[in-house]
């Protein structure tokens, strides 16, 4: 059974169809969408401050998904994919995001629609990630323009995740 806990009188809530892995946690003031899946070892952390999380957004194996107390919320668009042991940490993240593997994203980043963020990148507080770009390093930078094919990778990949998620739910 996931771990999934109210504080302080606030307790997580999902849409429809939403798949949650057997060892996740999701904890507090945390809201999501449908469609969305959060996967092994995943941690949402709504403790110190709320986490909202669009329709059709994915939580990778071992993401950590956290905010900043009184500070800085977590705000998830829609059909944004964070990655395998990424961590995003009191930030915007706009719909058509993906937040490569091990990658972080600090307090106070936005990181406006279609934008790829580069697997082990680290984007640092208050960075504003330009729509239609890759950002990769430490720190991140704007690398280049996304592709055609970069671009419709943003709008196929949540939608292979609500497929691997129906595995699980059948």
């Amino acid at each position: 059974m996931p771990v999934i806990l109210p504080v302080k009188d606030k307790s997580p809530s999902w849409g429809k169809d939403c798949f949650i892995a057997e060892n996740s946690t999701i904890v507090g003031d945390v809201t999501m969408g449908d469609n969305c899946s959060v996967w092994f070892n995943a941690v949402v952390r709504g403790d110190v401050h709320y986490i909202k999380i669009g329709n059709n957004s994915n939580i990778q194996d071992g993401a950590v998904i956290h905010a900043t107390y009184q500070k800085a919320p977590t705000n998830i668009g829609n059909n944004v994919s964070i990655g395998h042991n990424a961590i995003v940490h009191g930030c915007t993240l706009h719909d058509h995001v993906l937040v490569g593997m091990g990658a972080i994203v600090m307090d106070d980043a936005v990181v406006e629609p279609f934008v790829i963020i580069g697997a082990g990148s680290v984007v640092l507080e208050k960075t504003i990630c330009e729509s239609g770009y890759l950002y990769a390093g430490t720190p991140a930078k704007k690398m280049k323009p996304l592709t055609d094919e970069q671009r419709e990778l943003l709008i196929r990949l949540p939608n292979n995740y609500i497929m691997y998620s129906d595995w699980f739910m059948e």
